[in-house]
């Protein structure tokens, strides 16, 4: 019988799934909301709504994307749209949430993010810290706190 996965490593999986959705041709990112084992919203990185995908509209894959809005920013747009407040939530995502993002997750109350990977933004790293917002890695089933003396 296959081991059974830990809760933080369910919610990850999830992340995952909601990633194949993402319409960004550069990367897929997904996102899941928790609280209280209870999922709230997710999202993934895609061009906002009513405006064409990438695919469509012609994105150069080797700059930046300017177009999609990152699955972070997606999934508390779609708890907001909703009526569902995140305050005290978990936020599982595919790569660590850039500094932006980072503003945006601190100000809708979410207490934790647990990522994977990497996105290296070390400023969004010390605004968690500075907000007092848990940020784990999870490698292996593993969680690994995040600091910004990490570098």
């Amino acid at each position: 019988m296959p081991k059974r996965p830990s809760w933080d490593e369910y919610f990850m999986q999830l992340a995952h799934t909601v990633s194949t959705r993402a319409t960004c041709l550069r990367r897929s990112v997904g996102a899941v909301i928790v609280r209280n084992r209870r999922i709230l919203s997710t999202g993934y990185n895609g061009a906002p709504r009513g405006v064409p995908h990438c695919e469509e509209y012609g994105c150069d894959t080797t700059q930046r994307c300017q177009l999609a809005a990152h699955a972070e920013q997606n999934a508390i747009a779609q708890a907001a749209a909703n009526g569902v407040s995140c305050e005290g939530g978990t936020l599982y995502v595919t790569c660590q949430p850039c500094n932006v993002c980072a503003k945006l997750i601190i100000n809708s109350g979410i207490q934790r993010v647990v990522f994977e990977g990497d996105y290296p933004d070390p400023l969004a790293i010390e605004l968690f810290s500075m907000a007092g917002v848990e940020l784990l890695r999870i490698e292996c089933g593993r969680l690994e706190p995040v600091t910004d003396r990490d570098g």
